[in-house]
């Protein structure tokens, strides 16, 4: 089994494939239930197949462009590559047996986007966290699990992270609630890492940290945490990422995703400088 290199995204593949599918059946004006008769499916597949929440089968794939007039050898070749992209397992994969579905569709996002900017009100975000203080956090949300498991999900939080010391990463824009700072996570020592740990990541070139101090009130994201992924890809969207309590949800639609940019751009304003934000990791740091 072949495993994606960071970076590569079968999650974004996915979503690329079923958007050129879509496209092609719409310029010959056919219906979803019609495509899926042709492939012996549902209208229903051929709708998770067109959002690219489901893998493909090459056949299918080939079947479709047939149906759609796609005959030329160059542009079939491209396309039933991105098949094979698609359905190739990234690292992440490994955990699917800790991860509902909901968030391994994060993970792969996350792990294409090469811009991430979020917003994080209890805590501090995941791709910043120290591990003693995920520990911390995972077992807040887990405290029924073997260690073994714990210590499996920490591993997976500091893999997703190291995407960040690449050359290649992706920008990190991180906007933290004050009050996550003050929240006594895992005891004294924990958040005296953890906050030194801010400190550092704040002075990589590819990471910018601001704090929304307690002294502006009530702002533009009172509704809660969220993050917005940008991808390479000229042609994807933008996708909002919204977590619940036992599941997400993903917006891509323009009309859902500018209010949430609005919000972050209005954060940003309103949060700390980055000289700001070293003085305010450096205060809270004292104080513990």
């Amino acid at each position: 089994m072949s495993i994606d290199p960071p970076g590569t995204g079968s999650t974004v593949r996915r979503i690329m494939l079923g958007a050129s599918l879509r496209r092609l059946r719409e310029e010959k004006g056919l219906t979803r239930e019609a495509a899926g008769f042709h492939i012996r499916a549902s209208e229903s597949k051929i709708s998770r197949m067109e959002l690219g929440r489901v893998g493909f089968k090459t056949r299918d794939v080939e079947d479709l462009l047939t149906l759609y007039g796609v005959l030329d050898d160059v542009e079939r070749r491209g396309l039933l590559e991105m098949v094979r992209e698609a359905n190739t397992p990234g690292w992440w994969h490994k955990y699917g047996d800790l991860l509902p579905s909901w968030f391994t569709t994060y993970v792969g996002l996350e792990e294409a986007a090469n811009v991430i900017r979020t917003y994080e009100v209890q805590f501090v975000p995941g791709l910043l966290q120290t591990a003693a203080y995920a520990r911390t956090v995972i077992r807040l949300g887990y405290p029924d699990v073997p260690e073994a498991e714990i210590e499996r999900r920490v591993h997976m939080r500091m893999q997703r992270q190291e995407r960040l010391a690449k050359p290649d990463g992706p920008r990190l824009w991180a906007v933290i609630d004050e009050a996550a700072l003050k929240r006594p996570i895992g005891g004294r020592d924990t958040m005296r890492e953890q906050l030194r740990h801010l400190l550092e990541a704040a002075t990589l070139p590819n990471i910018t940290i601001q704090v929304m101090p307690f002294k502006f009130g009530m702002h533009a994201a009172e509704g809660g945490a969220f993050s917005i992924l940008r991808f390479p890809e000229s042609d994807l969207s933008d996708v909002v990422y919204v977590e619940q309590l036992w599941g997400a949800l993903y917006l891509d639609k323009r009309e859902e995703v500018d209010p949430y940019l609005t919000a972050m751009e209005q954060l940003c304003v309103e949060s700390t400088t980055p000289g700001g934000t070293t003085e305010i990791l450096g205060s809270h740091l004292r104080e513990i």
